[in-house]
């Protein structure tokens, strides 16, 4: 890293400060904070969303996946195409319908107060979560590789992240947060076609890189196999990725905050669509740049060789290498900017909806009495600024978490995307669903999850494959959650209750700008 290539990455985190403190003198109220005023566009609304779902995360795991195990990931965008017409046409609608800040402010009224707070604490839970892992594997996979600092270093490297993510967030709000979401998108967009692009020249054509044979570790990923510890199939994919699809766009107040954001549920419709084309788009590009990649090392085996590296086992760290030493001066720097501005959008994003959701789940729903609005966009400033400095202590803890880039991501972030998902399931299309049903569900979902993903760690058994965790934490919530709300709703028939059993009916309170 020259000083150029120094200068245009803090120069990056200057100007993301600056989005912050831009969009801070032109927020008054809380709905300005934490949708945007309900008016943004559709376009800027999709390219954000997708900038918040691709972190650096799936940015570096993405490649590697293609070097090490083969192109049976790629199957993923048809799961997208999928989820966009059940996502786009049968759950928007119904977030749209209703003035809501928190997605979960819709579970009170058919399942009650008990059920609206477990959903808001486990989304809280796994964004937390979820934040750690990327400033985590962001500072240990990627900065002190390109850099050949000591892992003594991470703790630091993730600090410094956190901080200036802090900083922007809780200053801007949601329109920071969109704003550099789309810059990031074209930078992560542009990067890969670049490198690509590069290899090819270096290499005399893509020729020379794309693959004329069938590697071996790849055999490990057939079309089908009902053995749970064959790592990846062509239909597990398929199936995984569905799931992960619509029970994140159906129930991540990250996700559903954006569609809020948006005029209507045909504006929030396109914006969703604008998400799956880039992120169709962007995975396939990250294929390719996997197989180019391939290749080139490939082609030079005394330069892993030197660093003590195999292809076999270090596939995720040869995307930042390539980057340090072989990108020019200054497009270098570019990239690696880009790559940080990816793990602290999503981590923009994390802060700003789960300040949302403590707020209006937590603390505004308990309020009693009408606060001013400068001291309602002053507490979720706040919040932002906690939530910020909880995930930067939690990534201290992820290095115990076994795996490579794309296993880590997949054991901690998908114990909790099915269970969330079902309870918006129960709410939004069973009518006879109770709160004592749908929790008793969501914890039967939970514990599946958590079991398959640290069955090794638990057990000492053989690991099981990822791809099992979300659907079938879906399938044991569900067969769980359906029965046991039947049962119960049907003991109760006959009582004397209001309809919904016992829970209050939908209201609007116009001072606090909230729904229970």
């Amino acid at each position: 890293m020259t000083v150029l290539d120094w200068g245009i990455v803090v120069a990056y985190g200057l100007l993301m400060v600056g989005v912050g403190w831009y969009y801070s003198r032109r927020t008054s109220t809380t709905e300005d904070y934490l949708l945007g005023g309900r008016r943004m566009a559709s376009s800027a609304i999709g390219l954000s969303l997708f900038a918040t779902l691709m972190s650096t995360l799936t940015y570096l795991a993405t490649p590697g996946e293609m070097i090490n195990k083969g192109p049976v990931i790629l199957w993923c965008v048809f799961s997208t195409m999928i989820a966009y017409f059940i996502v786009g046409y049968l759950i928007i609608p119904h977030f749209m319908k209703l003035p809501l800040t928190s997605a979960y402010e819709i579970l009170e009224k058919p399942l009650g107060l008990r059920i609206r707070l477990l959903a808001s604490g486990i989304f809280v839970v796994a964004r937390l979560m979820w934040m750690a892992l990327i400033m985590y594997v962001t500072a240990d996979k990627l900065i002190i590789v390109m850099m050949g600092w000591p892992e003594t270093a991470v703790p630091y490297i993730s600090l410094v992240m956190g901080l200036v993510t802090i900083v922007y967030t809780s200053m801007g709000g949601l329109k920071a947060v969109v704003w550099t979401g789309v810059v990031k998108s074209f930078i992560l967009l542009g990067g890969a076609v670049l490198v690509v692009v590069l290899i090819s020249v270096k290499m005399g054509g893509v020729g020379a890189w794309w693959p004329t044979e069938w590697s071996p570790s790849w055999d490990q990923q057939p079309l089908f196999s009902l053995s749970p510890t064959c790592r990846a199939t062509v239909v597990g994919s398929l199936v995984f990725m569905l799931v992960w699809w619509v029970c994140t766009a159906g129930s991540d107040q990250m996700a559903i905050q954006r569609y809020l954001a948006t005029r209507d549920a045909k504006a929030a419709r396109r914006a969703f669509r604008m998400t799956c084309i880039t992120d169709i788009t962007v995975t396939l590009c990250l294929g390719l740049l996997g197989f180019a990649l391939l290749g080139f090392f490939r082609s030079r085996p005394q330069v892993l060789a030197d660093a003590g590296w195999t292809i076999a086992r270090d596939a995720d760290k040869l995307l930042p290498y390539y980057i340090i030493h072989f990108l020019p001066t200054g497009v270098r720097g570019m990239l690696v900017a880009g790559l940080l501005a990816a793990a602290m959008t999503s981590l923009a994003s994390g802060m700003n909806s789960s300040c949302s959701v403590i707020s209006v789940d937590f603390i505004d729903r308990f309020r009693t009495g009408r606060k001013a609005e400068a001291a309602r966009v002053r507490q979720v400033k706040v919040l932002s600024v906690i939530s910020g400095l909880l995930a930067v202590g939690l990534s201290l803890l992820m290095s115990r978490v076994s795996g490579n880039v794309n296993e880590l991501c997949v054991r901690i972030n998908h114990i909790f995307v099915a269970p969330l998902f079902c309870l918006f399931f129960m709410a939004l299309f069973v009518p006879f669903a109770t709160s004592f049903g749908t929790g008793a569900g969501a914890l039967a979902g939970c514990t599946v999850a958590v079991l398959i993903a640290y069955w090794d760690q638990i057990t000492g058994g053989p690991v099981p494959s990822f791809q099992w965790i979300s659907p079938l934490a879906l399938v044991a919530d569900l067969a769980v959650a359906i029965p046991l709300s039947w049962l119960t709703a049907r003991g109760c028939r006959g009582r004397s209750r209001s309809p919904g059993a016992g829970n209050p009916a939908i209201t609007v309170d116009e001072e606090r700008g909230t729904v229970s």
